[in-house]
């Protein structure tokens, strides 16, 4: 029961950030970091090991606007990153646009990872492939592929 507490307390972790570059730890596992100046392209650290089989969420910086509600239409900037590759795949602060959608149209992941983010926040998500692409992947994900998202609210409609 100790070690079990242990893992959760250690998945619970709130980080705390200053200004400036940094580095920071999605948990005391084996997460990728996230190192990052608010309001550029962040950058993903490799993940190790065996991926996450559930949903995790982590906020990087807190925001104080609206709120994403799982009705909402989100405008976003996003980083998505492959466990297995541990490489960029897409990022649409290279494409120079932020992407708008409602979250009802998008993987089960968002659906679930997104609410409660606030405008001006960042949010890391590691998506397991069952809410995420699943067994038929996408595009230049493959099968069974867990996603790691970096995401940052820029509206809420």
């Amino acid at each position: 029961m100790k070690g079990k507490l242990a893992g959760i307390l250690a998945i619970s972790l709130v980080l705390l950030t200053g200004c400036g570059d940094k580095e920071v730890s999605a948990t005391a596992d084996n997460l990728p970091t996230v190192t990052t100046n608010m309001g550029e392209a962040p950058t993903i650290g490799a993940p190790s090991g065996t991926p996450p089989t559930t949903l995790v969420t982590k906020d990087i910086f807190v925001g104080e606007g609206a709120e994403a509600q799982p009705t909402s239409t989100m405008t976003v900037h996003y980083t998505l990153m492959t466990w297995s590759k541990g490489a960029l795949i897409e990022s649409s602060w290279n494409s120079g646009s932020p992407a708008t959608f409602p979250l009802a149209n998008v993987i089960v992941g968002w659906q679930q990872g997104i609410p409660g983010m606030k405008v001006g926040g960042r949010r890391l998500l590691v998506i397991p492939p069952d809410i995420g692409y699943g067994a038929q992947g996408s595009g230049p994900i493959g099968p069974n592929e867990t996603l790691i998202f970096v995401v940052d609210a820029i509206g809420v409609a």
